[in-house]
């Protein structure tokens, strides 16, 4: 090094270090609590910065916390929507300016891949369509039952025959149907509606923009991995989003083996314009961890 070259890289120096002092001196001007006050601020505030997803929040895994208070905490968060309530519940989210993203209908273990379990299922989904429409809001949860030794073929063509039943409502009122995906490995034992393959199979059968699968990518972690790749290649057939940790349906954090924002990316890339539901049962402060959920999403 010559002693141009060095007398260049101390002025450098000099100069970064005169910056830094100078900023370090504001900053000092300013005062501490005016830096505590701001940061207390952006706490408080919305965990949503870029909004390329809308998404909404499953209330039952928040069971000790009011409906009131919980919707409150939503819409300050930046969720768009709580999810599986009864109608009764809507005013309260509506005070808030919240929707139901994903409207409850009938039971999971008794479901339409069983003739005899048509009427009861069907007579439910037509409320819960009705009552959606009326609302204004997108979605209708549905599910397959469990096996109890039947065969898949003959469960895929019995949910396809009562869908098709029940879709021309659903088209008139433009509201969706969705089917869950679980796994029946650890949480639903023997639930036919395991697998992407199967359910995006049915909604081909249906042959409605109007039914669609509700894609729980904790459950399909669990049952069949290779979560982004199948999301790519059964977009079409996708209508709405869950999540949680894995394993133990837990936090969206560092303990958990899915890398949620490249899934969410991922989800984003196919055009996805739906909700994102979030939900997992927290291990603590249960807002904190709903927050932190947000904004890990928020890609």
């Amino acid at each position: 090094m010559t002693n141009e070259q060095d007398s260049k890289l101390s002025r450098r120096n000099f100069i970064k270090t005169s910056s830094a002092m100078s900023i370090a001196a504001g900053a000092i001007a300013a005062g501490a609590p005016a830096h505590k006050a701001l940061a207390a601020k952006k706490a408080k505030g919305s965990a949503v910065r870029n909004g390329r997803i809308k998404q909404s929040v499953c209330k039952w895994c928040f069971k000790k916390i009011d409906l009131d208070t919980f919707a409150a905490e939503a819409a300050r968060i930046g969720l768009q929507s709580v999810e599986l309530l009864d109608p009764k519940d809507w005013p309260t989210l509506k005070k808030h300016g919240l929707i139901c993203a994903m409207v409850p209908s009938h039971g999971i273990k008794d479901g339409l891949n069983r003739i005899e379990n048509h009427e009861m299922c069907l007579e439910k989904i037509r409320q819960s369509i009705s009552d959606t429409s009326e609302a204004g809001f997108p979605n209708v949860i549905c599910f397959s039952g469990n096996r109890a030794g039947m065969d898949d073929e003959e469960g895929l063509e019995n949910c396809a025959i009562a869908l098709k039943k029940v879709v021309g409502m659903a088209e008139k009122k433009k509201v969706t149907i969705c089917m869950e995906l679980l796994n029946s490995k650890r949480n639903h034992k023997d639930y036919m509606c395991d697998r992407t393959h199967w359910g995006a199979e049915l909604v081909k059968r249906v042959g409605s923009d109007r039914f669609k699968l509700l894609y729980d990518i904790y459950h399909m972690q669990v049952q069949e991995g290779d979560v982004i790749a199948t999301i790519k290649e059964n977009a079409d057939y996708i209508g709405h989003y869950h999540t949680a940790g894995v394993p133990g349906r837990r936090d969206l954090d560092e303990s958990q083996e899915l890398y949620y924002p490249a899934i969410i990316n991922a989800i984003i890339d196919t055009g996805f314009t739906g909700y994102l539901g979030q939900e997992f049962i927290p291990k603590t402060d249960p807002i904190a961890a709903l927050t932190e959920a947000v904004r890990i999403c928020d890609v």
